[in-house]
């Protein structure tokens, strides 16, 4: 009899440091991340998308608009604290079933913030739970990257 506990996929976990304060790192986050999201490749309606909207609250919802007027559920929101902390169940594009979980902190280091990523829950997505990690990990590096940019670029 095997009583070990089933593998769990470990989440992944990145942090970026941004020439911001933890309000202004935020804000850009929440409120100007089309400026620095790539919505032509990393998003539902793919060429079509114009914005993505936070509905600032516990059980809110995180929804991509197009430029048809249609908005697509990227995941709702579990945890509301700005200017600290958002966590949110993420399925863009999936079904919500398949939902994993997104944490991103915000903490001052001075005067910048270091902004970090946790994206777990991966066993959501079945036997596949790797392979969308594995794309996750190389996703979010290359997201966060433009998220830095536009942070320097304030």
């Amino acid at each position: 009899m095997n009583t070990s506990s089933p593998t769990t996929i470990p989440p992944v976990d990145h942090c970026v440091n941004v020439p911001l304060s933890v309000e202004d790192a935020f804000d850009l986050f929440t409120k100007r991340l089309a400026l620095w999201w790539p919505l032509s490749t990393h998003s539902c309606a793919q060429g079509d998308a114009v914005d993505v909207e936070f509905e600032p609250r516990v059980g809110g919802r995180v929804l991509e608009h197009d430029k048809k007027g249609a908005r697509h559920v990227w995941g709702t929101l579990l945890e509301w604290n700005p200017p600290h902390v958002l966590a949110m169940t993420w399925h863009p594009g999936q079904a919500e079933d398949q939902a994993t979980r997104l944490k991103v902190s915000f903490t001052a280091k001075g005067a910048s913030t270091d902004v970090r990523i946790l994206h777990d829950g991966w066993e959501a997505r079945g036997a596949e739970g790797g392979e969308w990690r594995g794309e996750y990990e190389k996703g979010w590096a290359a997201v966060m990257q433009r998220y830095v940019d536009a942070a320097a670029n304030r």
